[in-house]
């Protein structure tokens, strides 16, 4: 699902259920989990080895991915990469350096967000725009699909900034592809960025733009910021 998102020169893995009930952790992984409780483990070590599996299809060997600032995963030399999970459903995206800036991807269950929440993550033009989705297309649930295209946007740029990115500082449109019959909404969206964007090389990013989908009970989103040198899906603004 997540990559069917992503550009052919990202490698994504998932898995679902129990897929990866026996998955097992590299020794400095096990460090930063010892006094974790069964649940955070399991989590922590089922979407790493999702991860590494990408790692194998990329032609590399098994190599840890520790926790670094702000909880953001620290990729080995020479790659760069995401991760997300929640319940019943983890991924991993991985890329080569040399081929994007920065990657971001998130899963979410595709259920309301709770009471209050969507005023906290969203701007007023966001919500009168989740208005308007909602009232073509009822049975998505708008609300979480931004909160999951946010959390993308953030995992992309915090790798280039290292630095916090308000929800409130990013003005999100989400757009859906028109539909045909049997298949799953789908989409695109756009972040324009409030306050001053990321250097790539010599270029200032403006905005991010990814894709979503709905479908098997979660909502996916997913972005790729190219080198400016090889600008294209229109995920770069320059």
């Amino acid at each position: 699902m997540i990559e069917e998102l992503l550009p052919d020169s990202v490698v994504a893995v998932e898995s679902r259920g129990g897929d990866d009930d026996c998955a097992t952790l590299l020794p400095e992984e096990e460090t930063v989990v010892a006094r974790a409780v069964a649940e955070r483990r399991h989590e922590f070590a089922a979407v790493r080895a999702c991860a590494r599996r990408a790692m194998e299809k990329l032609g590399l060997p098994p190599q840890p991915v520790l926790p670094g600032e702000r909880g953001a995963p620290r990729w080995p030399e020479g790659l760069l990469g995401s991760m997300t999970h929640c319940d019943g459903y983890r991924a991993a995206a991985l890329v080569r350096a040399t081929d994007m800036a920065s990657l971001g991807i998130d899963a979410e269950p595709h259920s309301p967000l709770p009471d209050g929440v969507l005023r906290s993550v969203s701007l007023p033009a966001e919500r009168d725009r989740l208005a308007l989705l909602a009232s073509g297309r009822p049975d998505v649930h708008w609300d979480r699909l931004l909160f999951s295209a946010k959390e993308s946007v953030y995992k992309a740029w915090f790798p280039l900034t290292g630095m916090w990115l308000g929800f409130d500082e990013a003005d999100m449109e989400i757009h859906q592809d028109s539909e045909e019959p049997g298949t799953a909404p789908q989409g695109r969206f756009r972040a324009e960025l409030l306050v001053p964007g990321p250097l790539v090389g010599r270029h200032r990013l403006g905005h991010f733009e990814g894709r979503w989908t709905v479908r098997e009970g979660l909502v996916a989103t997913a972005l790729t910021v190219p080198h400016p040198y090889a600008r294209s899906g229109g995920c770069y603004n320059g």
